[in-house]
């Protein structure tokens, strides 16, 4: 890795949810949805809590998006849109998502990206400056791509309607309860995108976006590489500072990542760590 300074780093993703626990093996003593063959075909979702169609997912995405972009300036340079699309499709296509995915660059100089329900992803300028390879940008992409398919926004729509019918315990989940339950809370979800992800779907959008970035092509070892300078940058906080309190300690997450690597993902002989185009791009955004 390289071994330069890395400016403050937090991958910030903006909505939370309740992920399945990856601690949960199948008989095979492998985590759930470890099949790489069955990556597009298969459910993530199943055993899930979530009340809210993919159409309703969608129609508050947009909502959500329309409300953050008021609050932010897009990247306008064509070069770098289209060429950060070419990877998140890239990805997109080889992942679980069943929402067409809609990535766009924010000028900034903060490191972060911004995850919205019904496949609406943000990346800041800023984060293509300190990654070093095309294959560290896919995985902060792929990661994001992992928290679309799994639909953790809505799980936590959904959750947050249990908790308010368990708190009035005369009133029956009819689907009058839960339409009304799901609209404010999704209203509230379009005008807030500055939310924490919970820990369980970190690790679980570690897990899958580790697989999609296998599976498009790219070098595994990206993940890890660029998780190391997440832990740097978290080594150099106050402690007092909350910023990485609702996320699994990196290193944690670098055991896992290392762990599923070895576990789930055949060896071969090439892998896409770095391009020329990379290296193009990053030159216009410095």
């Amino acid at each position: 890795m390289n071994s330069r300074t890395c400016r403050p780093l937090s991958v910030f993703f903006a909505l939370i949810l309740i992920a399945p626990s990856l601690g949960a093996q199948t008989t095979k003593g492998k985590p759930q949805n470890s099949g790489l063959e069955d990556i597009g075909k298969r459910d993530i979702n199943t055993g899930g809590v979530n009340f809210t169609s993919m159409e309703s997912e969608a129609r508050i995405g947009r909502q959500a998006a329309a409300e953050f972009e008021r609050s932010i300036t897009l990247y306008d340079d064509k070069d770098v849109i289209d060429y950060v699309d070419r990877i998140a499709q890239n990805i997109a296509k080889n992942s679980d998502a069943k929402f067409p995915v809609t990535i766009k660059v924010i000028q900034s100089d903060t490191v972060n990206a911004t995850a919205l329900p019904g496949g609406f992803v943000y990346i800041n300028s800023a984060t293509l400056k300190v990654v070093d390879s095309e294959a560290e940008l896919a995985f902060v992409i792929a990661h994001l791509i992992g928290h679309v398919a799994a639909r953790h926004a809505m799980e936590h729509v959904s959750r947050d309607t249990l908790k308010q019918v368990e708190q009035k315990p005369a009133i029956i989940l009819s689907e009058t309860v839960r339409r009304d339950s799901i609209r404010e809370l999704s209203e509230r979800s379009a005008r807030t995108t500055k939310l924490e992800f919970s820990r369980a779907a970190v690790k679980e959008a570690d897990f899958l976006g580790l697989e999609y970035l296998f599976l498009a092509g790219y070098d595994p070892q990206a993940a890890v590489r660029f998780l190391r300078k997440l832990e740097e940058t978290e080594a150099s906080r106050p402690k007092q500072s909350g910023l990485f309190t609702t996320h699994p300690p990196t290193a944690e997450r670098i055991n896992l990542v290392e762990k599923w690597i070895k576990l789930l993902l055949p060896p071969r002989e090439r892998n896409i760590l770095n391009t020329p185009e990379f290296d193009a791009i990053r030159l216009r955004v410095n």
